[in-house]
């Protein structure tokens, strides 16, 4: 069963102009985005030296605690990440708290939104703003007015609702000086799948619009493995061309466990051999990744080899030369909310607060390599895949993990 689906500017204008039209625009909503990322303003934008950060959730009322908000236990929780070397967090906005209405933003949760970062701005921790969060941990959450599959990325009434929640965000946002970017959303092809034609123009458009609003920051489209993978919703040529690509990295969502056990190299490299996919895609062996999601996900692996995985995987990915780390994630979820069972245990601290093996190892990696020069690779790797498919997509990387598949027997 899968995590998750548990249950069931004048640029901008240009670009929306054209796009109104019906006519093409990738070349140039590419161009934009391609600009390199090292050269936006701040230190937190640098690509070139290690950051560490962790997915944030909640101990208290997981993100239901928008709708129920006290920011006393959030304090907590930033204590306790700030305290592992975190020096930043991915928060997750639940699009429809906040804008239940097409033509309305709600006042109070962009009054949530301004406190929580204000607060890790207090503790040194920056924030990555997902937006357009409707699948979050195997729930959706669909606003009132979603229009399904390729709907959310051709229908005019939502793409100006889209706007009017990403201008309202950077007005709350920019006066903040810990602000990394946005990210689109929690996955979005999980939600709404679309021909990749059609998700790569909204991509654009999407980004010239966020360039616009909250320029001079880094903003990304954090999808899950299957757009790299296989055809759907985005490109991956279209995905590498971000300043800055972001993979979501599972050994079990992914299918490492076909090919090898746990600790062997299709699980414990995955991140590496991912971001050696993303390289060949962009064409340029020294594109700067960021591991936005990762874990394993096999929930039957001991705190103990789930620590180890990191470790792992975390020294191998650095010393491949991905420049960013975001661990999914912060807390274990309070086991009084229903979740897929996996759920309550992926955090580096216990529901209570308590360090666990991986938030031990966590801060190890953090404290070596944080704000180190990223050590690029020089060779060139493969051409991409020739057939663009999730078992050609594999291939690849066994290949290039000079890997030999092997079953996985628990």
């Amino acid at each position: 069963m899968n995590r998750r689906h548990f249950i069931t500017a004048a640029s901008g204008a240009a670009i929306a102009s054209r796009w109104a039209a019906g006519q093409p625009l990738i070349s140039e909503g590419l161009a934009s985005s391609t600009t390199t990322a090292s050269k936006l303003s701040g230190p937190r934008n640098d690509v070139s030296r290690h950051r560490f950060g962790l997915n944030y959730t909640p101990s208290n009322n997981w993100w239901f605690c928008w709708n129920d908000w006290n920011a006393d236990p959030i304090k907590r929780d930033l204590d306790a990440i700030a305290s592992l070397g975190a020096d930043h967090l991915r928060i997750l906005l639940i699009w429809p708290f906040f804008q239940p209405n097409p033509t309305w933003v709600s006042p109070a949760h962009i009054d949530r939104l301004n406190e929580l970062l204000s607060l890790m701005e207090e503790r040194g921790l920056d924030a990555l703003v997902t937006v357009f969060t409707g699948q979050l941990s195997g729930w959706y959450f669909l606003p009132p007015f979603n229009k399904p599959g390729a709907g959310l990325y051709t229908d005019p009434m939502i793409w100006n609702a889209q706007e009017l929640l990403v201008r309202e965000l950077a007005h709350i946002m920019k006066p903040h000086n810990n602000i990394i970017g946005f990210d689109f959303g929690n996955e979005m092809n999980t939600c709404w799948s679309a021909e990749p034609a059609v998700g790569n123009v909204w991509m654009a458009k999407m980004f010239a619009l966020m360039n616009s609003e909250l320029p001079g920051h880094i903003h990304v489209n954090g999808v899950d493995e299957d757009p790299w993978f296989k055809p759907t919703t985005f490109t991956p040529r279209a995905l590498a061309a971000n300043p800055l690509p972001v993979i979501h990295v599972y050994p079990y969502w992914t299918g490492a466990l076909k090919y090898g056990g746990p600790m062997d190299p299709p699980s414990t490299r995955l991140i590496t051999a991912f971001a050696a996919l993303v390289r060949s895609y962009a064409g340029n062996p020294k594109k700067p990744v960021w591991a936005g999601e990762f874990n394993t996900c096999i929930e039957e692996l001991p705190e103990k080899q789930q620590a180890e995985w990191l470790e792992k995987a975390v020294t191998d990915a650095v010393e491949s030369g991905v420049s960013w780390f975001t661990y999914w994630d912060s807390h274990d979820v309070n086991r009084k909310f229903a979740f897929n069972s996996l759920e309550y245990s992926l955090g580096v601290l216990t529901n209570d607060g308590k360090v666990k093996e991986q938030g031990r190892v966590f801060k190890q990696l953090a404290d070596a390599w944080r704000g180190k020069p990223v050590a690029f690779p020089a060779a060139a790797p493969p051409p991409p895949p020739a057939n663009y498919s999730t078992d050609a997509s594999w291939k690849w990387m066994l290949d290039y993990l000079h890997w030999k598949p092997k079953p996985y027997i628990k």
